[in-house]
């Protein structure tokens, strides 16, 4: 079953439509987070992105539940708005503000370490997107793969 764009749930459910790629869908639903990011969360106080990311969780719950039921499958990969989610946690204190150059490698970092951690889904990420169902379900395997790659992230910053 298609969502139905016209509902705003399903829309975004689906990430504003970046979910409805034919290949991909994650990939693309995650890099349609970023210029999101960019311009209206990266200048955001730490507080003010910690409020966006937990009301963001809040309501992607209820969109993914209410889009999966309306879909009848659970967690259609066109359902991106837990990639969104998750991409915006692993963003969390990057050094950003260095120049155009070095924000966009700190920003190629963190999404290929969010997809890494998304895609493989090491313990206990596998474990969760295997036993918790709903809305839920859906949205705390990428919030996990989200905080991994907010680890990762830092970790390279530190180093780095």
């Amino acid at each position: 079953m298609q969502p139905n764009l016209k509902n705003p749930i399903h829309l975004l459910a689906f990430g504003l439509g970046s979910g409805l790629a034919p290949k991909a869908p994650g990939t693309f639903g995650t890099l349609a987070a970023l210029p999101i990011w960019w311009f209206l969360l990266a200048p955001l106080s730490i507080e003010l992105n910690l409020a966006v990311l937990l009301i963001g969780f809040l309501i992607g719950v209820a969109v993914c539940e209410i889009t999966s039921r309306d879909m009848g499958v659970h967690d259609h990969g066109g359902i991106v708005i837990d990639e969104w989610i998750g991409m915006w946690i692993t963003l969390l204190w990057l050094p950003f503000g260095q120049g155009l150059w070095v924000d966009l490698a700190w920003l190629t970092v963190a999404f290929i370490a969010f997809r890494f951690f998304d895609i493989i889904k090491p313990w206990p990420i596998r474990w969760l997107d295997k036993k918790v169902g709903g809305g839920f379900g859906i949205m705390i395997d990428d919030v996990l793969a989200g905080i991994f790659g907010l680890g990762a992230v830092q970790l390279a910053a530190y180093l780095f």
